[in-house]
């Protein structure tokens, strides 16, 4: 399976290195085989690899576009020790003015889009070590594309104001009174991990909002969910095994199974940290404030939907040729867990969003027992068939009524980001 092939070339390449430092040779700067071994665990848990590698590329050699609406295309950089074209020659201090304070080699000011704001709050030991474990990696000469930024944000030296505004100014620090579990979640959530980057919206100057911290956001065309407190909207009514199995393995029982970005966040990163990140991470989101959110979710139970008439209109039909042979005509999956979508929260958003960026995209997680994939549909299925099949499970599985339209489907295969 394509997921335990990566972990078994992650490991090869952790013991090459290994085996490298202790004869005296290899290229890590690092001083001994316990900073990049720790190096690559952060490294997982800030999880760089997703964003500096584009599709079907050499890991970390960067060339991933970011669509920023209104401001323009914005391209992650190599992070490979290639002299030329990577951060070959970047020592610690600028390898960690560029984490940390969003300023490259030759006073370049970095965008946001880099998450610097979040990787100001780790500490510098841990900001090195990363360092390490990727001084570690192949070389890989890859030139990054030229950014297609519009006026006025072509003007990096702006970037000095914004900074002044919305950079932290350090690390956190471990708050009194705490559980060690809590500070340890706090700093996997708010910096390493960087969730608030897409769990929380912008303002109309790209700072996130204080007021509106983990309510939710919509990043290159998808919604990440609201993880507030919040009971209805949020991760209030979520059972702690049932947050600690969505981070580890991207499923949970009547939660659904992650797709898009997520996916990629659990298949590189969460899945990686151990059974004590994990827990930390949960007792940290349990605490965050509740911000309310328009998206809509519900618990759906097995013996409702058993419950439920079926439906004779054409989503329901197709559902039951193309979809019910994987997921089943109650949601609740064949062979596998992360078949099952009973309680889903695509399922509960009933302008179907994500359901619908799923279906022509399809989904690739990758867990511990391999890789689990959907297929995309295909041009056999008409816009509106597949409208229909939208509309259909988020009323089957939702008790929602959904509002997908052909138009919906004709421009998620367009690659339009919805408004």
């Amino acid at each position: 399976m394509i997921g335990r092939s990566v972990a078994r070339r992650r490991r090869a390449a952790g013991m090459a290195v290994l085996a490298a430092i202790m004869l005296g040779g290899g290229t890590a700067r690092a001083q001994d085989a316990d900073l990049v071994r720790r190096g690559a665990y952060l490294e997982q848990a800030a999880d760089c690899e997703v964003c500096h590698t584009k599709p079907g590329g050499v890991p970390f050699a960067g060339g991933r576009a970011f669509d920023l609406p209104g401001i323009g295309t914005v391209y992650a950089p190599n992070i490979t020790p290639d002299m030329e074209t990577g951060i070959g020659r970047y020592s610690d201090a600028q390898f960690d003015s560029a984490v940390r304070r969003g300023v490259g080699p030759g006073w370049r000011h970095l965008y946001p889009v880099m998450p610097y704001a979040s990787y100001a709050r780790m500490t510098a030991e841990d900001v090195r070590a990363i360092h390490a474990y990727l001084a570690s990696l192949r070389p890989v000469h890859a030139p990054t594309p030229a950014n297609q930024v519009r006026f006025p944000y072509n003007i990096r030296l702006a970037m000095i104001g914004w900074n002044l505004l919305y950079r932290p100014s350090g690390p956190l620090a471990d708050e009194p009174g705490r559980s060690a579990a809590w500070n340890r979640g706090r700093y996997l959530v708010e910096a390493a991990g960087h969730c608030g980057e897409c769990h929380t919206p912008r303002t109309m100057m790209q700072a996130l909002s204080v007021t509106k911290s983990y309510a939710g956001s919509v990043v290159d065309g998808w919604l990440a969910y609201n993880i507030s407190s919040d009971v209805d909207s949020g991760i209030g009514a979520w059972g702690d095994a049932q947050l600690s199995a969505y981070l580890s393995t991207g499923h949970a029982d009547g939660r659904g199974t992650a797709v898009g970005p997520m996916a990629d966040v659990v298949s590189h990163s969460l899945r990686y940290l151990t059974p004590e990140d994990i827990a930390a991470m949960v007792t940290y989101l349990r605490g965050l404030p509740a911000r309310r959110s328009d998206e809509t979710t519900a618990l759906v139970t097995p013996a409702a939907l058993r419950q439920a008439a079926p439906s004779q209109s054409n989503g329901g039909r197709l559902f039951a040729s193309a979809c019910a042979g994987c997921h089943l005509t109650d949601g609740q999956g064949r062979q596998v867990d992360h078949a099952a979508i009973w309680g889903a929260r695509s399922l509960g958003e009933t302008d179907g969003r994500n359901l619908v960026r799923t279906m022509v995209e399809g989904a690739t997680l990758q867990t511990a027992q391999g890789t689990m994939s959907m297929p995309a549909f295909g041009p056999e299925y008409r816009n509106q068939d597949l409208a229909d099949i939208a509309n259909y499970a988020i009323g089957h599985f939702g008790n929602r009524v959904g509002h997908v339209t052909a138009g919906d489907v004709a421009a998620a295969r367009a690659g339009v980001p919805p408004s």
